[in-house]
């Protein structure tokens, strides 16, 4: 059974995810229809910001103590978020490319699948340095 700290950490990753989300989301949209950028690249652009505001609010709001993490613990962050952009990359050209789904709609299932991955790595980065 989970005790409340984790529950209430939980809470906070998934009010994060959703933020983060409307970021990667909206940059994806706005970069794709008005910009004329293709789907891949604008994944990959909006994906890197939203990771930057992710950063930004597990290290001040979601995880406890991660404010004192240190070189190595941002180095594994990095890394997770790189790959969590590789599989991001890899589901949506599947999705899109394979399975014919508007870019948008994959999107949401690619996020939803790259999510496990992030609390996983991203709570081992910043809590367990």
């Amino acid at each position: 059974m989970l005790d409340k700290s984790r529950l209430k950490e939980m809470y906070r990753f998934v009010v994060n995810g959703a933020i983060s989300f409307l970021v990667d989301y909206g940059i994806l949209y706005a970069l794709t229809e008005f910009c004329g950028v293709n789907y891949l690249l604008s994944s990959a652009i909006s994906f890197c910001a939203s990771v930057a505001v992710n950063y930004v609010i597990c290290v001040k709001w979601v995880f406890e103590g991660a404010k004192n993490t240190n070189s190595r613990a941002k180095a594994v962050f990095i890394g997770s978020s790189v790959v969590g952009l590789l599989l991001n990359q890899l589901f949506m050209w599947l999705f899109v490319e394979k399975c014919g789904i508007y870019y948008m709609l994959a999107k949401v299932i690619a996020t939803l699948l790259v999510m496990i991955w992030n609390y996983i790595a991203k709570r081992k980065a910043l809590v367990n340095n």
